[in-house]
């Protein structure tokens, strides 16, 4: 190497795929962090579509509806790890995006495959406007919206173990009305015709059931690590 300097690590691309209650935000966000890479939170996107739509009094119950104001929002996600931003319009949405009423409704406004389409194009160009490189967080990410991603990851979790720790986040929230929840969402997410929650062929699969946050973290980190040494 000329110079004595180094070379400057290959761009990857991580899809990080799973659950609510997997750790995968924790995870996505520490892995980017700690790895100089993009971060994306496709969940927030699913979400602030949503927010608009409930705050635009557009009938959630009305695919019909939903699809024919998919393209009216401007959806802007920053994506710095240690500062995730997403604005709708120029408003921040990040708190009110997380509110319940929101995601009782998220399943169903992302079912519509108009409303995916949109967001997966976004999350398409984000993805690759990315010069080191991105972690890109979701449900669809190794399986539709970046297929031939550098390295796919699918966290998974016992449904007791994702219930106590979103109960946690959701401080106090009952630990078995949680579980319930988060198995509905599951199977809503699950099912439906586009692009539904899986597991790609390719992906590796990570249990953090037994594992706490660091544990997942260094797992990934090194998974990463590999993948940029194979480039």
């Amino acid at each position: 190497m000329e110079n004595g300097a180094a070379r400057p690590a290959p761009a990857v691309i991580v899809a990080i795929d799973g659950p609510s209650g997997t750790g995968k935000s924790s995870t996505s966000k520490a892995v980017a962090a700690k790895l100089g890479l993009s971060y994306l939170d496709t969940g927030a996107q699913y979400r602030a579509i949503t927010w608009w739509m409930v705050t635009n009094g557009i009938d959630i119950t009305d695919p019909t509806a939903i699809a024919a104001v998919a393209g009216k929002p401007e959806i802007i996600s920053g994506t710095d790890p240690s500062a995730p931003a997403i604005t709708v319009d120029g408003t921040d949405v990040a708190g009110p995006i997380r509110t319940q009423e929101v995601t009782s409704k998220v399943s169903a406004v992302s079912a519509v495959p108009e409303v995916r389409a949109r967001i997966t194009e976004l999350q398409r160009s984000i993805a690759s406007a990315a010069e080191p490189g991105i972690v890109v967080e979701g449900r669809d990410i190794g399986t539709t919206v970046l297929p031939d991603a550098d390295l796919k990851i699918f966290l998974t979790a016992s449904p007791e173990a994702r219930a106590s720790r979103r109960s946690g986040e959701l401080k106090g929230a009952d630990v078995k009305s949680t579980r319930e929840a988060l198995l509905k969402r599951d199977a809503a997410d699950s099912s439906r015709k586009t692009s539904p929650l899986a597991k790609a062929d390719d992906a590796v699969e990570v249990d953090t059931s037994d594992l706490t946050l660091q544990q997942v973290i260094e797992c990934v980190v090194t998974l990463v690590e590999e993948k940029r040494a194979a480039k």
